[in-house]
């Protein structure tokens, strides 16, 4: 399996952005994908993730009102909207899948590369 993100960079405060996990070796909607963070100097941090059958799990009140995740069945593709951003968003933002939505965010499946996100004030 292999997770590959992207979209990543630099907005502003209160802006949006919307990172993108393409996956390979299993149909997305076998898995439970999902995002976690990791600022530097602070622990890592999983955020929400997406089911097989498509229902989303938050373990973040930051991320809950803020972030979405949704995914493109047809490209194999998991997203993750992010709106009102603040510079505490600033981190490495990584996918992550696992086959148990239930332990997903013990995040000791498969893991992305990462993709910096910056929010300047």
């Amino acid at each position: 399996v292999q997770l590959v993100e992207s979209g990543g960079g630099l907005v502003q405060a209160g802006g949006s952005l919307r990172l993108a996990c393409a996956v390979s070796g299993v149909t997305s909607d076998e898995y439970t994908i999902g995002w976690f963070r990791q600022a530097p100097g602070k622990m890592r941090e999983s955020l929400l993730c997406i089911s097989s059958g498509d229902r989303t799990r938050y373990y973040s009140d930051s991320a809950r009102g803020r972030f979405t995740i949704s995914r493109d069945k047809a490209k194999n593709v998991v997203y993750l909207q992010m709106r009102d951003l603040e510079p505490d968003d600033t981190a490495v933002y990584y996918c992550a899948g696992d086959r148990n939505l239930a332990s997903w965010y013990l995040l000791l499946g498969d893991w992305g590369q990462g993709t910096q996100v910056t929010v300047s004030s």
